[in-house]
């Protein structure tokens, strides 16, 4: 995305389509992509299932400085035309709202919004996504993005940039890429489309052999950074999270629709999960049993009512026939009907006659050899213990969110 440096990227009309990302920041002797980085890409899966372990749902009134940093300034970098201010970052109604006008603030003649986790939260691997709605308009370049935590130290493109979505003006596509350095700034990524102004996920999977892009759980290229190949190891570091909405630049060009502005990228939710220990395949088409801690088996009720785990034995109401939900995603199926998250918004059922989301999985396993349970709300399935009907609520996963298979 934006680097860090005075220069930045050429036009997108360039790009080859999930082959190369145009540079975040140019050289004129700017390094091509290392054919030795570029991974197999031919795949449309849904991301590994995972335990989250950081996330910000936007469901207060303002940006939780816990979690995030507002720039202040023009960042002058790219030739971008905004002036970033904690004015134009909003949180309400389950969102962060960041706004572009046209107001002169500092000397520049726009204003816009840049969050970022620097010293808060600097993960190294993992899956890192956003649901995020983009504005699609003539000289708007918004990004969600990291840059390598030591880059106070060891400058750009040094400490490493893994760009997870960048897309600019009115156009469908979206880019992904990363930058590093092998004698001089060096760049691999790809491309793809999507409706931008609709919300979509936007997502990078890093682990010590890959980094990996999705939109909407749909693979589009990979980068191998496995054994430090072509000098990548800065991609072995913590980096910190980003997203902003510059205006202007060398990227988008600096031909600005005034009359559009002001307008909003909106952020629904920024979670990472930790992939280590996902890699467990699930058990398709066989007959399984959930025990809760409590040493209670969970139970279907035959749907009738809503899930308990509360059965000291296990019979046909305590079987699970576990069902292949394509796209790497699984359903249970008990007494003929299928188990629902109900989205979180009441206690899971048994009562479902076909699969649709709701009824979709990701089965995690955990490092003691239990499962875990994510619907498609990105929260886990809780025993409660026993004490009251099952849930899909917990953000995170512990004690009441694990389960022994066939105990």
């Amino acid at each position: 995305m934006k680097t860090i440096l005075n220069l930045k990227k050429g036009a997108l009309a360039l790009m080859a389509l999930a082959v190369m990302a145009v540079s975040c920041k140019k050289d004129a002797n700017r390094q091509t992509p290392a054919t030795a980085v570029a991974a197999a890409t031919n795949q449309t899966t849904t991301p590994r299932a995972a335990t989250l372990i950081w996330s910000d749902e936007f469901n207060g009134t303002s940006v939780n400085t816990a979690n995030w940093n507002i720039d202040n300034g023009n960042p002058g970098v790219n030739n971008e035309k905004e002036y970033y201010q904690s004015a134009n970052a909003t949180v309400s109604g389950g969102y962060l709202t960041i706004t572009a006008r046209k107001e002169t603030v500092g000397g520049q003649p726009y204003t816009s919004a840049k969050l970022t986790t620097a010293g808060k939260f600097q993960p190294t691997y993992g899956r890192i996504e956003a649901s995020i709605k983009l504005p699609a308009v003539q000289g708007t370049w918004p990004a969600f993005w990291m840059l390598g935590a030591n880059i106070g130290t060891v400058g750009w493109p040094q400490c490493g940039e893994i760009d997870i979505m960048e897309q600019v003006n009115t156009s469908n596509t979206i880019l992904g890429t990363m930058h590093w350095y092998v004698n001089g700034h060096t760049q691999y990524g790809g491309s793809t489309t999507t409706t931008p102004t609709g919300f979509h996920t936007y997502a990078v999977e890093w682990d010590t052999n890959s980094i990996r892009w999705y939109v909407d759980n749909t693979l589009y290229v990979t980068g191998n950074i496995a054994g430090n190949i072509n000098n990548t190891g800065a991609f072995h570091n913590p980096f910190f999270i980003i997203l902003n909405l510059a205006i202007g630049g060398d990227l988008p060009g600096n031909t600005i629709n005034d009359g559009a502005l002001p307008c909003n990228m909106q952020v629904d939710y920024v979670r990472v999960y930790d992939l280590s220990g996902s890699t467990t395949s699930p058990p398709i088409g066989t007959n399984i049993t959930l025990k809760g801690i409590n040493n209670q088996y969970v139970s279907g009720e035959n749907g009738t009512q809503a899930m308990n785990c509360n059965r000291p034995t296990a019979s046909a109401w305590e079987t699970f026939t576990v069902v292949d939900a394509g796209a790497g995603k699984v359903a249970l199926q008990s007494m003929g009907k299928y188990v629902s998250s109900e989205n979180g918004t009441q206690a899971i059922t048994c009562n479902r006659t076909t699969v649709s989301d709701w009824e979709k999985f990701d089965w995690v396993p955990t490092s003691d050899g239990k499962v875990t349970l994510r619907g498609n709300n990105g929260k886990f399935i809780s025993s409660e213990n026993g004490t009251q009907p099952m849930t899909c609520t917990r953000a995170t996963a512990s004690g009441w969110e694990a389960f022994g298979i066939n105990q």
